[in-house]
């Protein structure tokens, strides 16, 4: 019953932190984002800055959900990307076999070519300048 609880709240959570990025006022000569009306339960009220260039703290859904009191925080928010994820996942493992597999293929194209026939040199190899 509470996961349940614990569950609508979180989903009504992610529609208002929706909600606040693509309802937000966004003020070019100042290059920052305003929030333009209050959400309760993101604890952001009506002008509070959202994102700007220099000097304020970042929103932080993890941590809004924490001061909610949900408990398995890590399960409802991916980790940031610096730390993990499939992005790095995909980078660090599955990429460097990749590039294995191409070596393999190299080494099989080495031993079935024979050799080329050199092609006739443009302007009798003198390049492409246009001198007499």
């Amino acid at each position: 019953m509470e996961a349940l609880a614990s569950k609508e709240l979180v989903e009504e959570l992610k529609k208002e932190w929706r909600s606040l990025w693509r309802e937000r006022i966004d003020d070019k000569v100042r290059a920052e984002g305003i929030a333009d009306k209050d959400y309760g339960m993101l604890f952001v009220e009506r002008g509070t800055v959202i994102f700007a260039t220099r000097k304020f703290k970042m929103l932080s859904f993890r941590e809004i959900l924490q001061l909610h009191g949900v408990i398995d925080v890590d399960r409802v928010v991916g980790p940031h990307p610096s730390v993990g994820g499939w992005g790095k996942f995909i980078r660090t493992v599955i990429a460097p076999q990749r590039s294995s597999r191409r070596g393999r293929i190299k080494r099989a194209r080495r031993y079935f070519e024979g050799e080329k026939q050199k092609q006739q040199l443009k302007k009798g190899g003198r390049g492409w300048l246009h001198k007499v």
